[in-house]
């Protein structure tokens, strides 16, 4: 997993070679226009020495939040060139599980399955073949099925516990105070989140938010020390919104707890997995009952199809803009 080199990630390096990945050519219709491109990414700009304040983890974290919520609305009057809708938006996410059979690294191989359902009116694109610094390795068919089936995009990432290699090489590469363990893994979840902007650029790919996917990774498990855990999601956060990306979470409750314990971002918004359910549990995650860490409800995911399908709560398809980027 480690990955030698410098924290901030050279948007015209060279990553991985992005293999071909199948999808549908069925067109599926997004929300009216007008459409110009929304504006999402910045380009890292830090020295990635050692330095700053490695302090507790979630010491910043309502710093960060609002800064993340302050990108959001900086420049953004109106917030949005998608028109405004009511009622409730259909989408799906993919990653490196609808990547061909025999991609990616050994351990998150590409399942072949389908990409969204025709109904479909967004993705949200998965940045990473399972965990940190691996790329999903057919993001860039998948940007272009996109594009071909006019859908609105948005991006995930999985963050990950560095193993001992990745933790020397990469523990000094950002703002955090690298003689403190702590400082170390709040660098290497700053690196994460750089690595992942270099790979949106690498395929073109823009958007206004990374939702933040912390849960269990099989493999790649966490660390039992959820302290620690928490320093890496922290880094991860600020890396994005130093980028300046708004950030929110993918995840469950219990989920979440399960990795970081009571730690949180601040507020920022929700993205709240149902699992293998139905769509009306997926809008019933948008309840208040489902808060992952105290921010809005912004989708509900839930498994069907052998598809992952989202829906957006209510209220949010007023302004898709804040949440989802058009190509076309």
């Amino acid at each position: 997993m480690g990955r030698r080199g410098p924290a901030v990630v050279v948007l015209t390096a060279l990553l991985p070679a992005l293999v071909a990945c199948g999808g549908s050519d069925k067109p599926s219709g997004a929300p009216p226009r007008p459409p110009v491109s929304t504006t999402a990414t910045a380009s890292p700009s830090d020295s990635g020495k050692p330095g700053g304040d490695a302090g507790d983890p979630g010491a910043d974290a309502s710093d960060l939040a609002k800064a993340a919520e302050d990108l959001a609305r900086e420049g953004s009057q109106p917030t949005s060139d998608i028109a405004p809708r009511d009622g409730e938006v259909l989408g799906g996410d993919v990653s490196w599980p609808q990547c061909p059979k025999g991609t990616g690294i050994p351990q998150k191989q590409g399942k072949g399955l389908p990409m969204p359902l025709p109904t479909a009116e967004y993705v949200v694109l998965g940045l990473t073949n399972g965990p940190g610094f691996t790329p999903n390795p057919c993001l860039a068919d998948q940007v272009q099925w996109a594009k071909d089936n006019d859908v609105l995009v948005a991006v995930y990432a999985v963050s990950s516990y560095p193993s001992a290699a990745t933790l020397r090489d990469e523990g000094a590469n950002g703002p955090y105070d690298a003689s403190t363990t702590i400082g170390q893994l709040k660098n290497v979840g700053y690196a994460q989140a750089r690595f992942n902007i270099g790979t949106m650029a690498t395929v073109g790919l823009l958007s206004p938010i990374v939702w933040i996917d912390v849960e269990p990774v099989p493999d790649f498990e966490w660390s039992g020390n959820l302290r620690a855990n928490a320093a890496v999601i922290e880094g991860v956060a600020r890396g994005y919104v130093d980028a300046g990306f708004r950030i929110g979470v993918y995840s469950t409750p219990s989920l979440y707890e399960r990795v970081v314990g009571d730690f949180d971002l601040g507020g920022v918004p929700e993205w709240r997995a149902a699992g293998q359910t139905s769509k009306a549990e997926a809008l019933n995650r948008c309840g208040d009952d489902w808060s992952i860490q105290g921010g809005t409800a912004v989708m509900g995911q839930w498994v069907a199809l052998q598809r992952d399908q989202n829906v957006t709560c209510p209220g949010v398809a007023a302004d898709l803009g804040q949440w989802f980027h058009r190509f076309t």
